[in-house]
């Protein structure tokens, strides 16, 4: 029989719950940059399981041993990734400094006279549609002192940031075994073995999709530098290098990449006539990126990404489209890995649910 006290215990148990619930979020929200720094540090692990292997059974590498040279090589990564823009600023700022900007504004109107007149011959009011689409109106250029200032602040913190990450990731990976056994201690005894299955299989394939994914990138870099080199670039392996990783984010990120190269091509090449040489070649640089990211949104990618986590490449695009319109960029970066994860538990937890059985047949 239900009486007022057994729902009034179940209100306040059930308030109690959200508290603490509420408690959590609130927590991991204020610690929330910690957890970033433990999940770049875990994918940096992951990415560098395969080399620490070879150096502890091959070469006989203690673990801390394994783990400093896995840092080191990490680190120097790291400090040629940076050296490797300092020729492009130094020189994208020299070309600043010799811009004739009255001799741009020419040109730039003169061209601008050029698409008028041709809409104006087509019986096309240019100046119309503009006024009529109010563009102007919903251009807000408070976001770009934003976007600076977001820029220092993130430059501010990344020497802490990588101080972090990588004393964090150096212990991820020379512990390892230890972390393993200590869970194997903590876990209750009836799913002990579930639990470890899914987290081994989970390391295994995780592994292979950050290395199926640098090996995206090296085949998106190749492509670029080939488009960029044929343009006559000067500065072609480091934009292609950047706009390269950029493709680390589905869709929206080689979108990004095209800007940026049609800006720095501009930006390389001033001094030289805008309407004969600067456009054109920006131009013909944008339609070599687009030709690229169709050979890797139709290629590369699906048959990389599919066979690193063993899913058809359908499923990845839908997953990916779907976490990107629920959970925008971060969920469409996450989608692939976030997805094999729940594919290996759900395997290992149900492997005679049918429906399971089909989605992780690949598995």
């Amino acid at each position: 029989m239900i009486t007022s006290k057994t729902i009034s215990n179940g209100i306040l148990r059930a308030l109690a719950t959200i508290l603490i619930i509420g408690i959590v979020l609130y927590f991991l929200y204020e610690i929330q940059t910690v957890i970033v720094y433990l999940c770049i540090s875990l994918i940096l692990c992951l990415i560098s399981n395969p080399l620490v292997l070879f150096l502890k059974n091959k070469l006989k590498f203690r673990d801390s041993f394994a783990a400093t040279t896995a840092i080191v090589i990490f680190i120097l990564l790291l400090i040629g990734f940076i050296f490797l823009f300092v020729p492009l600023i130094i020189s994208q700022a020299n070309n600043l400094s010799l811009l004739d900007t009255n001799q741009l504004q020419a040109q730039f109107m003169e061209t601008e006279q050029s698409i008028e007149t041709y809409f104006n011959v087509q019986h096309f009011d240019l100046n119309k549609v503009l006024r009529d689409s109010k563009v102007t109106s919903m251009l807000n250029f408070s976001y770009f002192t934003g976007f600076i200032n977001s820029i220092l602040n993130f430059m501010a913190d990344m020497g802490m940031g990588l101080v972090s990450v990588f004393f964090i990731t150096f212990f991820f990976i020379k512990d390892q075994d230890d972390f393993k056994s200590t869970a194997r201690k903590l876990l209750p005894d009836s799913n002990e073995d579930k639990i470890l299955n899914s987290i081994t299989k989970i390391n295994h394939m995780l592994t292979r999709y950050f290395i199926g994914l640098l090996l995206q990138l090296t085949v998106v870099f190749i492509l670029y530098l080939i488009v960029l080199v044929i343009f006559g670039n000067k500065n072609a392996f480091v934009i292609a290098f950047l706009c390269a990783v950029l493709n680390i984010i589905p869709y929206i990120g080689p979108i990004i990449g095209t800007i940026l190269a049609a800006l720095l091509t501009m930006i390389s090449l001033i001094g030289q006539d805008f309407r004969s040489e600067i456009l054109p070649t920006t131009i013909y640089v944008v339609i070599g990126f687009l030709l690229v990211q169709a050979i890797d949104n139709n290629i590369s990618q699906p048959i990389i990404s599919s066979k690193s986590v063993n899913s058809h490449p359908l499923e990845i695009f839908l997953i990916t489209l779907i976490s990107g319109i629920l959970f925008g960029i971060v969920g469409m970066i996450i989608a692939v890995p976030l997805f094999t994860m729940i594919k290996v538990i759900l395997k290992e937890f149900f492997p005679d649910n049918k429906i399971i059985s089909v989605l992780t047949e690949r598995i």
